[in-house]
């Protein structure tokens, strides 16, 4: 049996989860169609809140962590995938239910898999889930028919990993994005990306969210829920879309029907992790031409798979910017 190396998170007697290197045999993952050399994963909030007691995401442990996995296939029983094809797979169980990409090897489903055309390895990390849920965000918005000239976007949580590819996606297509971050030190890094304006964390500390606010946003993209996303709705313009998927802040929607029954707003949440194979290749296919974010190397910093442990911590916090790219390849 072939030993691989692999961050394996185990949970103790008194609940507490610790991450930490090992070696473990082939046969400590599940079975699959298609086995993967992985050569980088990504750090989400999901990846910290599955090593965090009562994140509410790991089904059980011993658990290898990664929610992002990308690499090569060794080896395939499918006709979809061959041997040194470049794949990317998230969403499903990876991660959490399922061993994820902090290990050198990874196996899953053929339908688990979105095989890559044009996008290297790294830049598919850096993207990740966090840049695949911003795409589709984005197409949200464009479904639901707003247009650049329908007004400002306002992109809450912005410096997030969500939040910052949402501003380069948007502000390539034309959009007024707005971008609002309590991270002063982020300012010049948001208009670089694109925004038109960066404000604070909304609302205010001070500020009251009314049922209804003076109307100012075409669209939202919202990564904090709580009364961020409460704010955000009160103050949508007429038939305005929000569209959904964090809860950095809370999960808490405390909020009253009124954008929706007297401004015409539809709120769309965004969910990556049960996304059909299709539209996940389709979404995929997308980030590797019309949607692929001008910005990656600059929102994009890199830490060795065995020192993975101190970011998790740090986006739990909030203390984390962009993108962070986990090399799994060299990095035990």
């Amino acid at each position: 049996m072939t030993e691989i190396n692999a961050m394996v998170a185990h949970q103790d007697a008194e609940g507490g989860i610790v991450l930490r290197p090992e070696v473990v045999d082939e046969s400590f993952l599940p079975d699959g169609d298609v086995a993967i050399h992985v050569e980088f994963s990504s750090v989400n909030y999901k990846d910290a809140l599955a090593i965090t007691p009562k994140g509410g995401v790991a089904r059980s442990y011993p658990l290898i962590p990664g929610i992002d996995v990308v690499g090569a296939v060794t080896a395939s029983n499918s006709p979809e995938f061959a041997v040194g094809d470049r794949v990317v797979a998230h969403g499903q169980d990876i991660g959490t239910g399922r061993h994820g990409g902090y290990a050198e090897t990874a196996r899953y489903p053929a339908d688990y898999l979105v095989k890559l055309a044009t996008l290297s390895a790294a830049d598919a990390a850096a993207i990740g889930t966090a840049g695949f849920t911003a795409a589709m965000s984005v197409n949200a918005i464009r479904a639901h028919g707003i247009s650049p000239s329908d007004g400002p976007v306002l992109v809450t949580g912005a410096t997030g990993g969500v939040g910052s590819i949402s501003v380069d996606l948007l502000a390539g297509l034309g959009y007024e994005v707005v971008a609002s971050t309590g991270k002063a030190d982020t300012h010049q890094l948001l208009r670089d990306l694109g925004a038109a304006e960066v404000i604070d964390r909304v609302p205010g500390p001070d500020e009251k969210v009314r049922p209804l606010g003076k109307a100012h946003w075409a669209a939202v993209v919202d990564c904090v829920g709580g009364k961020t996303l409460a704010y955000a709705l009160s103050t949508m313009r007429y038939g305005g879309v929000a569209a959904i998927s964090g809860l950095a802040g809370s999960p808490d929607l405390p909020a009253t029907v009124m954008p929706f029954i007297l401004r015409g707003v539809t709120l769309a949440g965004i969910d990556s992790v049960l996304l059909p194979i299709d539209k996940r290749r389709a979404v995929w296919t997308q980030l590797e031409s019309e949607l692929l974010p001008k910005h990656l190397a600059q929102i994009t910093r890199d830490v060795p798979v065995r020192e993975v442990a101190d970011v998790l911590g740090a986006i739990i916090g909030g203390g984390v910017t962009g993108r962070t790219r986990v090399a799994v390849h060299d990095g035990f």
